[in-house]
This record gives structure tokens, sequence and C-alpha cells, in this order.
């Protein structure tokens, strides 16, 4: 595929971001080229591929197997490391606790024999390499062994679980199989700070901040975990440990500090006041309908300075019902006065109870929407993770019905709504940075529910910011992707009616 920036030639395919492929013959994670390369899709209609352009063949079932046998055994690894690492803890504990201090006292040969025994297995090579860890004892050998660069056995078997994701994702995302993409990766996986700082320089030099940012977007969740675990700096681990477990890191990455100092440095209650549509958003919310490309364009004019916008609908089957729509975040400033700032966009992705939800839920209440009401969210970035951590939020499931929460280049994968009807709609561009924020990247193990609808794409038209902007996802809907868009106007059908309200609501953290 091309690389430049900015080639005229729009390079996309589309499929959900799942590791078992719905179709045989090819691999559902796989970059196949779509309609605008004259390839096939998934699950479009034939319809869709522009006349002129011969299908091509479906890619050989021996590039999906490679890429499957690699993530089974990446899970293999992870499930060993996560083992040993557990090995290394009770085996620590058992070594330091009351009980065995109490056996040595009445056996101390016996307790001789079994401290040099336990002392092999947890620093020998051949055993858990230098494993010990938890409690004050563990802990603190485990400290020093970080700092003298002792690696355990769980450390090793984890980055090669971590390197055989990255593999995985460089056979799907063939702008990762580059020469300096694979300098860069190789020199994280080997732990090699130098070299690493040398290849992103490279990488950097050769295609710009913004390419070379989404050419290793697929990965870069992977690539902080590895960083994290190799270093010298033993508080930060967790973050690479929960990584290769599949959760969300509570700790950052870097400096291992917790998520939970973001509710300091975003402590707002929230505020939300109404507020008069300017002339062009006006413009655009006169053409305003039920369609998920006319939403996208409503968020893009709303804009993501605090605005947000409360749609009242009377529709078809006569219910009234609301839509709230929710933009995402604002890039100019790390805080600013409304809850659409970086640090609200890593407080959303951490935690429920965030200044944009509280300002949110004030929202709801001081436009009069009736308990009871359905209620549709549709979110873009920071917006869509507002939109779930709503959904979650058991007090606002309970007074209201949320019947759809629609995403778009949001990091959602790791929350669920509190009531199990709330259809769940994720759509993604996949050289998009944003959405593998979650831990989920393209060669992740992890999946979502079953009854959820994700819709992903790699779209190469934009690099990264660009490729997260709202216009980004609403180009590719209009065009190549229109079925999809046709799929999720048909998931909100129920929503088709006249709107009879649109009011702006201003958020502040104040």
């Amino acid at each position: 595929m091309p690389q430049a920036t900015g080639n005229p030639t729009r390079q996309l395919s589309d499929g959900q971001r799942k590791n078992t492929p719905r179709n045989p013959d090819v691999p559902e994670s796989l970059d196949v080229p779509g309609p605008a390369d004259g390839g096939i899709t998934d699950d479009g209609p034939a319809d869709h591929v522009p006349a002129g352009r011969p299908p091509i063949t479906a890619t050989p079932t021996a590039t999906r197997t490679d890429t499957e046998l690699l993530i089974a055994a990446s899970v293999l690894l992870a499930d060993a490391a996560l083992a040993a690492r557990k090995a290394g803890a009770d085996l620590t504990g058992a070594l330091t606790g009351g009980r065995f201090a109490l056996q040595a006292l009445r056996r101390p040969a016996w307790a001789l024999g079994t401290a040099l025994s336990c002392a092999r297995a947890l620093t020998s090579p051949t055993g858990l390499g230098f494993g010990p860890n938890g409690g004050v004892i563990g802990e603190l050998a485990r400290i020093a062994g970080n700092v003298t660069r002792r690696r355990p056995a769980a450390v090793a078997m984890a980055v090669d679980a971590f390197a055989l994701r990255i593999e995985a994702a460089t056979l799907t995302h063939p702008n990762l199989d580059s020469a300096h993409a694979r300098r860069l990766t190789g020199a994280v996986v080997s732990g090699n700070r130098v070299e690493t700082v040398r290849a992103l320089y490279a990488l950097v030099e050769r295609l710009g901040v913004t390419r070379a940012l989404t050419t290793v977007s697929p990965v870069i969740m992977e690539l902080l975990a590895l960083t994290g675990l190799l270093d010298e700096n033993p508080v930060n681990d967790d973050f690479s440990w929960v990584t290769l477990s599949g959760g969300i890191p509570t700790t950052d990455p870097f400096l291992g500090l917790p998520s939970s100092l973001l509710k300091y440095l975003n402590p707002g209650p929230g505020r939300a006041e109404r507020a008069d549509a300017d002339p062009i958003l006006a413009k655009v919310l006169g053409t305003s309908r039920n369609d998920i490309v006319s939403y996208i364009n409503d968020i893009g004019a709303l804009g993501n300075h605090g605005l947000v916008l409360l749609r009242r609908v009377a529709c078809e089957d006569g219910t009234v019902r609301h839509v709230l729509l929710l933009p995402g975040t604002s890039f100019a400033l790390l805080s600013n006065s409304t809850p659409q700032d970086l640090v609200g966009a890593f407080d959303g992705c951490l935690r429920t109870d965030t200044t944009y939800t509280r300002a949110a839920r004030k929202l709801l209440r001081r436009a009069g929407v009736p308990a009871g009401s359905e209620l549709m969210l549709v979110g873009h970035s920071l917006g869509g993770l507002t939109a779930m951590n709503l959904a979650a939020d058991a007090d606002v499931a309970s007074e209201y019905r949320i019947t759809h929460v629609v995403t778009l280049g949001s990091p959602i994968d790791a929350k669920r709504p509190a009531d199990h009807t709330t259809r769940v709609i994720s759509l993604v561009n996949k050289h998009d940075v944003i959405p593998m924020l979650d831990g989920r990247g393209p060669a992740s193990p992890h999946d979502i529910p079953a009854g959820w609808v994700e819709l992903a794409w790699l779209d190469e038209s934009y690099d990264y910011p660009l490729s997260h902007a709202p216009q980004a996802y609403s180009d590719s809907l209009r065009g190549e992707l229109a079925h999809y868009r046709e799929q999720v106007n048909g998931l909100i059908r129920c929503y088709d009616g006249d709107i009879t309200g649109n009011q702006p609501y201003m958020l502040r953290d104040h």
C-alpha cells in the first residue's frame, strides 16, 4: 500500500478486530484490500465495488493460519509467564511466612534444606530465574533484581509473548514490516534503550512524527509494556503485567503512577448550562436526521471546547426519545475549564465517575428528561468513553433506558454497560491510534462481548491525528464503507422521526 501522506488513493479494508475469521478463506484481522483497491469486503454487498476493477483473490489460508498460530502461542506464553510469576510469589510467601519460621524452630535441619531448595528454585537460571516477588521481602528482592537487571523467567516469557503479538500484527499491517519499523520493534523487544532511541529517531526522520506514530499504533500498547518491563524501574511493572493479561492498566508505563491520582487532577463536580448554537452549528443541525453520518457531522460541528447536544425526537412509533451527542478531546492544553481535555481523556479511560460524566448527568436532570425515557448516547473519542461510562453507571441506567451506545474512535473495549440490553456499536479505523489505548490492539487475543457490534476498517487516507477526526470517520462511511453506514442506521431505526428539539449545552468543570 502507498505509504506517502496525502496519497489520493484511498486504501480501505474492513472487518471486525477479531481473531477468528468469519470467512474461512480470508483472515478477518488481515488488511485485505477493500473496494477502492478492487478488493473484497467481508460483509459488504458487491454493488459497492467500483465498476471496472476486477476482484482480487482471497488471501491464502496459510497467512491466516500463521497469524492465528502466533496469537495462540502468545496466549500460551502469557499464561506461562503469569503462572511463573505467581509461583515466585507463592514460594516467596512460603519461605518468608510465619508458619515456615515456626517449623524452622521445630525442625531446623529440614528448614535449612527447604530454604536452600526454595532459594535455588527462585534464583536459578534453570528455575524461575530471579523470581521472588510479593510481600515486603519479596518486593525488596524484586526491586534489587530490577536494578541489577536480573531477568526472571516470567519476564522472559512475557517478552516473548509480546514479541509474538508484534509479529502477528506485522503480518496484518505491512507498515510494521518496513526496515525502520522492524529496527524499532526489535530494539524494544531486546531491551536496548540506546538502540530504541536511535531507531525511533530514524523512523521519525524518515516518515515524520504523525506517520511514525501511525505506523507503530497497532502495537503501541505492546511497545509501552515492553519498555516498562525491561527497564530498571521496579514500580512501573504493573502496567506491563496488566497489559499482558488483557486488562486495562491502572498505572502509567513510565513512572508507575496510579490512576487514582487522576481524580485529584480532574476533581470538578461538573456543570451544564444551556447555550445557543452559532450560525455554523445551527446550519448543520438544520439538516440533521437519524443517520450515523449525520450524527458524526453534528459532533464535528459541536467542536471540542465544551459543547454537547441533547436532541428530542418524536419517533415514528409515537414514542418520544432522546439522543445525547458527546464530542471528544481538545488537545490544545493538558487541562482547561471543560471536561473535554487531556486529563479528562485519561480519567475517562481509567475510571467511570469523571467530571464529564458528572456534568452529563446534571445536563439530563437540568433538561428535564423524564425518568424511564429511552436514550441513545453517541460519542467520539473521549465522548464515546463518556457514553460508556454513563451506560455503566447503575444510577443512570436505572433512571433512563439507555437503548444504544454508539462510539467512534473510542477505547471502550474494557467497559460494560450496566443494562445488558444496551446495544453497543463501536466504529474503529485501524489507522487511528486512540482506539488501541484500551489494550486491545489488532494482535490482542482478547475479544469483545458477543452482543456488541464492532465495525472496523483500515483507511490510510489520513495519518494520525487526522485519522482520528470525526470528519475522517464520516468520509469513510459516506464512501466505500456505505454498507457499514446502512448497517448502523438499521440498528438505530427506532429513532427515526421528527426532531422536535436541539439544545446545545456548555459543560464546565466547575
